[in-house]
């Protein structure tokens, strides 16, 4: 079997079939999270978080062909457990969150979405492609953000009845498409 790895997370080479029911429960967690991320509805993403969940996104670097790394060993631009994406969150709600006053108008694109089965019946890996259109005020130019995230998707066995055998996000790895990113700040989540 063809493995490689990525990130944080192995996962075998080859992906489900889009017909697949995990695909499709894969695919609907993504676009049902982030239409809560375009809504701002922050309390309800860090619902769809575990416990240990594991947020990254490593400095990119632009590098010779061949020299066998990308991004900045020990430099990330995020990496978050749930702690400190939950100061995050609830710094929003204060005044001191001067970064988000006026909020960003969001708008996540997600797509070329592949999930594979990592062997374990209650774990998938899902990539997908990200497009982060931003717009802050009336007077800044918008942004746009194009990333790779591959994510760890983890069934939510917690007993709580509303919640039980959902898929809550474990891990994420973020790849930004470029080593310099033309965006005022990183006040947002990809």
């Amino acid at each position: 079997m063809n493995e490689r790895r990525i990130g944080t997370t192995r996962r075998p080479g080859t992906a489900l079939p889009f017909s697949d029911e995990r695909h499709l429960q894969a695919h609907q967690f993504l676009v049902d999270e982030a239409y809560l991320l375009d809504s701002q509805d922050y309390e309800t993403w860090l619902s769809l978080l575990t416990d240990d969940i594991r947020y990254l996104m490593p400095v990119r670097v632009t590098t010779a062909r061949g020299a066998g790394f990308d991004t900045t060993p020990g430099m990330a631009h995020f990496d978050e457990d749930r702690y400190s994406l939950g100061l995050r969150v609830a710094r929003f709600a204060t005044e001191h969150a001067w970064t988000e006053d006026p909020p960003s108008r969001l708008r996540h694109y997600v797509t070329n979405v592949r999930v594979f089965d990592t062997g374990d019946p209650d774990e998938l890996v899902a990539e997908s492609a990200v497009l982060l259109f931003r717009s802050r005020g009336d007077v800044r130019e918008s942004a746009l953000v194009s990333a790779g995230r591959e994510d760890l998707l983890r069934r939510d066995a917690s007993g709580v009845a509303e919640s039980a055998g959902h898929w809550m996000l474990a891990r994420r790895t973020i790849a930004v498409d470029e080593s310099v990113l033309r965006m005022q700040n990183l006040a947002i989540f990809l």
